[in-house]
C-alpha cells in the first residue's frame, strides 16, 4: 500500500486486509482464539517464529486493521487498540513506570486522567507533580532525578488551553523521559504530536474517531521499540483489549472523520464568534480565534481550530443550566466529537470530583460550559444558541 496517500484516502483504505471472500467492507472476526494446522505450527507461533494471531486478547485481524489505519494517519510505527480511551491512557502511563518513578503532568486534565496520575499512581509508589502546563518553566522546575514521564492534553479538557508540545518534548529528551500526549481534542487531523517530538500518543476513539455515539474504544501509538519493550507484555497480561466488533465500528467511523471534523470545526467557529458578541457571555475560548491565550503556539503546532468551544456565562451555574435546558438541537451530554452537537457543565459533571480550589485553578467556574459541535447545519445551531440565550439574564 502507498505510504504517500493523503489522510482522507488513508482513512478509507489504510490497513485493509481482505479474506478469501474479497469483501468490500472490512470483515469482523468475532473469535476468541485461532487454530493451528499442527502442534509444531502452534509452537512456532507462540515463539514468535511465524506471524499470526494467537488469542483475541492479544490481537485480531479486525483490530489489526484499525491499528494499522491509525498508524498511517498518525505517522506511528505501531499501535495497540484498547477497550476505552481511559484504558489507553492508563496503559500508556503505567506500562513504563515502577515504584519510585515520577510523573510530571499538566494540571489541566480530564477528571479520570487526573485521577490516574494524582490518585492511582501514588498507590503503587509512583510520585506525581501537577504543573500549570502553559509555561515551560513549570515543567522544568518540576523535574526530579526520578522523572520518567511527562503527560499532557492539548488542547485541554474543558478549558482548551494549549501546551507547547515541542517545548515539553525537548525538556523530556534532556533527561531521557517520555512524553505522552492525549490528542483527542485536536484529532489526528489538526495536530501530530509525534512530529512535534512526543513519544507516545493516546486517543479516546469513542470521540471523533467513532463520532456517532455508538461504542467505546481507545488506541496507544508509538514506535515499535517502545511498544515492544513497554506496552506489549502489559497489554497481553492485563487485558485492556478492544472488542473486534468495536474495532469494526471504529473502522467505519474513521472513514468519514475528515468530512465530520470539517463541518464540526466550521460550526464551532461560528458558535464561538456568535457567543463572543453576546452580553450574557463573559469569556469565549476557541483555538481558532486570534484572542486565544496561546494563539502563537496554536499557529505553530495545529493546522486547524477545534470542534469544541469553552465559554463562561456571567450568571454562573444558574445561567449555565438555563442555557442548556433551553437548547433544542444541542443536547446535554458529557461526550464529545459526536455527529450530534452536545453541551456539558464541567463543574457538575466531568470535573465534579475536583475541589473548588482545583477547579478555580484550572479556570473552571460555575458558569463554564463546554460545547462540542456536531454535523448539523451551522445556521440551525447558531439559531439554537440565540434562542436559548433569551432564557439567560445578561
Amino acid at each position: 500500500m502507498s505510504k504517500n496517500w493523503r489522510p482522507a484516502t488513508q482513512l478509507v483504505h489504510g490497513g485493509t486486509t481482505r479474506s478469501q471472500h474479497g469483501e468490500t467492507s472490512e470483515a469482523i472476526f468475532l473469535t476468541q482464539g485461532f487454530v493451528y494446522e499442527t502442534s509444531e505450527a502452534a509452537e512456532a507461533r507462540f515463539k514468535g517464529e511465524t506471524d499470526g494471531f494467537i488469542y483475541a486478547r492479544y490481537g485480531s485481524p479486525t483490530n489489526d486493521m484499525f491499528e494499522k489505519r491509525m498508524c498511517m494517519l498518525e505517522g506511528a510505527e505501531d499501535a495497540r487498540a484498547t477497550a476505552s480511551g481511559m484504558a489507553a491512557v492508563s496503559a500508556a502511563i503505567l506500562c513504563q513506570l515502577k515504584a519510585g518513578d515520577h510523573i510530571v503532568a499538566a494540571r489541566a486534565l480530564f477528571g479520570s486522567c487526573r485521577w490516574v496520575v494524582e490518585t492511582l499512581a501514588p498507590k503503587y509508589g509512583i510520585e506525581c507533580t501537577l504543573v500549570d502546563g502553559r509555561d515551560l518553566k513549570n515543567w522544568e522546575k518540576a523535574i526530579q532525578k526520578n522523572t520518567k514521564v511527562f503527560f499532557l492534553e492539548s488542547p485541554t479538557n474543558p478549558t482548551l488551553e494549549v501546551i507547547d508540545i515541542a517545548g515539553v518534548a525537548k525538556l523530556a529528551n534532556q533527561i531521557g523521559a517520555k512524553v505522552v500526549v492525549d490528542n483527542v481534542f485536536a484529532t489526528p487531523l489538526f495536530q501530530k504530536p509525534l512530529e512535534l517530538g512526543a513519544h507516545i500518543v493516546v486517543y479516546s476513539a469513542t470521540k471523533h474517531i467513532d463520532g456517532q455515539g455508538r461504542c467505546l474504544g481507545g488506541v496507544v501509538l508509538s514506535d515499535k521499540e517502545w511498544i515492544n519493550e513497554n506496552l506489549h507484555d502489559y497489554f497481553r497480561h492485563t487485558g485492556p483489549a478492544m472488542s473486534p466488533f468495536n474495532a469494526w465500528t471504529l473502522l467505519k467511523g474513521i472513514e468519514t472523520l475528515p468530512l465530520r471534523v470539517k463541518q464540526q470545526t466550521e460550526t464551532a467557529r461560528r458558535v464561538a464568534d456568535f457567543l463572543a458578541e453576546q452580553p450574557q457571555v463573559a469569556k469565549v475560548i476557541y483555538p481558532g480565534r486570534k484572542d486565544h491565550p496561546q494563539a502563537d503556539i496554536i499557529a505553530k503546532q495545529m493546522t486547524g481550530g477545534s470542534t469544541l468551544v469553552a465559554f463562561e456565562l456571567k450568571g454562573g451555574k444558574d445561567a449555565a443550566f438555563a442555557l442548556q435546558n433551553a437548547l433544542e438541537i444541542v443536547r446535554i451530554s458529557n461526550n464529545l466529537g459526536d455527529s450530534k452537537s452536545l453541551i456539558t457543565h464541567p463543574a457538575t459533571t466531568t470535573h465534579k470530583n475536583l475541589t473548588d480550589e482545583a477547579r478555580e485553578e484550572l479556570g473552571i467556574s460555575a458558569g463554564t460550559v463546554r460545547f462540542s459541535a456536531g454535523i448539523e447545519d451551522s445556521d440551525d445551531v447558531v439559531e439554537d444558541f440565540a434562542r436559548a440565550l433569551k432564557a439567560v439574564k445578561a
